[in-house]
């Protein structure tokens, strides 16, 4: 009985124990320092050795100014162990107490802990670092290095300088760092891209650059290729990260994979030139099926993009050619859905497209592959108008991958089949919920069209203008632009100063931009920029204007003055990074 009474008595002691030590956190979390005082002095009275309560009630002590309290009970644990880390303690709590001589007194008793014993450096240095005490730190380190040349602090180090504005020296500690334990070069790009997307000194990127080439021709290593293919990628400077990866294949001519990634990469940021020649290299260089197969689908959907109806007949031969090559096997299956799409879209032949895929669904297919056939079939049935057909495919896909970035992709398209059959209300709400989806380019697309309905909902109650404008949209999705165009200009007389009348001039731009009317295009830009200076649009006016001069015009100064615009006035635009990064281009800055 003793010993059962023993044993509940200690194990109700832990229940306490660790209720009170969850209360006291919750104190501390809370910023209510005064309670949580109290409680991690109950916690240290049972628990003496604890170092975390320890820890805990002295930063409560010098939160509420308790400062000589916080120095006593300091001395007295320095007194009973005898640890470097609480000369770090007294000497951060005496430089609270704005006793700078006490202060460096015990901070050099804590360095010279190390110098009597390096390992001791584990200890203090990272008190220090957590006090915030970066040159101290730094001091700790390069002393326990001096001593013990084994010890590797450079990612810490490199840190350090980082919080220091010592960009050049965490540079080098960063590098040196990867290439010493190259299991932690993904980790410090990590690092390092903060400092390139942050962009407060553009002369960092310039800095990281010569660093790495410099690294480059000292060792001839295929590291370096491959952290300058990585750094030329952040720079979305595509052909020079191509120099470097045809510099890896030449040493390495295993794989291809990073080859066909920095493709894709070109081909997202609108880069089709680099994306050819990439691709052509690989197809001259591989025998690998599926490498063979993807590189041939990226340059169809090249050709596709940019073909005139002259050009379509050719298109269509070259598909069969390569299936007819490569065969009907779930290998070829991005190939056969793209030539699904081309005949319904392109050729204007529905029902070969849907005999396509039909067949395809007949192959062994695991269930994303299922899927994304499943969505172009869903996509040939919205181009029917057979909506009811499309949107029975699009909640399979829905259903069968959840939470996952395809069935986001699914419920996106659903989402816009409701729209486009004028059904605003349930295409609202779906469009709401995609809006907090993981993919960026979701989430945007979903507030594109949650905005457009809520705010001509708003305008116009009846919704006419609205479901004028869906089915100019609905035009655009099948391709039929100029009967698109008709659409667009007729909203614009009917419903002239109207909410509607913004986003049907930017969609009549980018209509006219696909059609290679530039200057219609710009024409539908400047009017946005004249009459709704104000409105959601004016930053795609003016960033899309930019990139009409500086790509299809050739025309650098007037592309100069539309990035200005974003760049200096619309800093929140989902275009800015992109604006001031070509700007600086043009501009002929060294550092980008």
């Amino acid at each position: 009985m003793n010993k059962i009474f023993i044993g509940l008595l200690l194990f109700f002691s832990l229940v306490v124990c660790a209720q009170n030590d969850q209360l006291a956190q919750n104190y501390f979390d809370k910023g209510d320092f005064e309670k949580a005082k109290i409680t991690y002095e109950e916690l240290l009275k049972t628990n003496a050795g604890n170092g975390y309560y320890f820890q805990r009630l002295i930063e409560c002590y010098q939160q509420l100014q308790l400062l000589d309290q916080a120095e006593t009970l300091i001395q007295a644990r320095l007194k009973q162990f005898n640890q470097s880390n609480l000369l770090v303690e007294l000497g951060y709590n005496y430089q609270l107490k704005r006793d700078a001589d006490k202060s460096k007194k015990y901070y050099d008793q804590a360095i010279d802990r190390i110098r009597k014993n390096p390992s001791e450096v584990y200890a203090v240095a990272g008190v220090f670092e957590k006090k915030v005490q970066l040159q101290y730190a730094l001091q700790a380190y390069e002393l326990a290095l001096s001593l013990e040349p084994k010890f590797n602090f450079n990612y810490q180090m490199g840190l350090i300088y980082g919080q220091l504005g010592n960009t050049d020296m965490m540079i080098d500690k960063f590098l040196t760092e990867a290439y010493a334990n190259q299991q932690n070069s993904v980790m410090i790009q990590n690092q390092l891209s903060r400092f390139l997307t942050e962009d407060s000194d553009v002369a960092f990127n310039e800095a990281l650059k010569k660093a790495l080439l410099l690294r480059a021709q000292k060792n001839q290593d295929v590291f370096w290729n491959q952290y300058l293919s990585w750094f030329f990628v952040q720079q979305k400077e595509y052909g020079k990260a191509f120099i470097q990866e045809k510099a890896i294949y030449r040493r390495n001519p295993e794989s291809f994979s990073s080859i066909v990634n920095l493709a894709q990469l070109s081909i997202e940021e609108g880069e089709t030139d680099t994306a050819k020649e990439i691709l052509t290299f690989v197809l001259e260089n591989t025998r690998d099926l599926e490498l063979l197969i993807q590189s041939h689908t990226y340059l169809l959907k090249m050709r596709i993009d940019s073909a005139q109806e002259k050009d379509l007949k050719l298109i269509e031969t070259d598909i069969d050619n390569l299936l007819k090559e490569f065969e009907i096997t779930p290998y070829s299956l991005q190939l056969q859905i793209l030539q699904a799409h081309f005949e319904a879209f392109r050729m204007q032949h529905p029902e070969l497209g849907k005999t396509i895929l039909k067949k395809a669904l007949t192959l062994p297919l695991n269930r994303y592959q299922s899927a994304d056939v499943k969505i172009e079939l869903a996509d040939i049935l919205l181009y029917e108008e057979k909506f009811n057909q499309a949107l029975i495919y699009y909640s399979q896909i829905e259903e069968d991958l959840k939470n996952d970035v395809v069935g986001h992709e699914a419920s996106l398209k659903s989402a816009k089949t409701s729209y486009f059959k004028g059904d605003f209300m349930w295409a609202q709400k779906q469009f709401k919920e995609l809006k907090a989806a993981s993919s960026q380019l979701i989430a945007n697309d979903a507030l594109e069209y949650f905005l457009l309905i809520n705010d001509n909902t708003v305008a116009d109650s009846t919704q006419t203008a609205l479901k004028q404008f869906a089915k100019a949209d609905y035009l655009l999705y099948q391709n039929k632009n100029n009967e698109a165009l008709a659409q667009f200009q007729s909203i614009l007389k009917s419903f002239k100063g109207q909410e509607i009348e913004a986003v049907t001039l930017y969609r009549l731009g980018k209509t006219y931009e696909k059609l290679g009317d530039f200057q219609s295009a710009l024409n539908q830009y400047q009017a946005i920029i004249d009459q709704h200076k104000d409105g959601i649009y004016i930053d795609e006016a003016y960033y899309f204007a930019a990139e009409i001069y500086r790509k299809s015009l050739q025309d650098p100064e007037k592309a100069k003055a539309f990035y200005e615009q974003v760049i200096f006035h619309h800093e929140d635009s989902i275009y800015f990074t992109d604006a001031r990064k070509k700007y600086r281009q043009l501009r002929g800055d060294t550092t980008l």
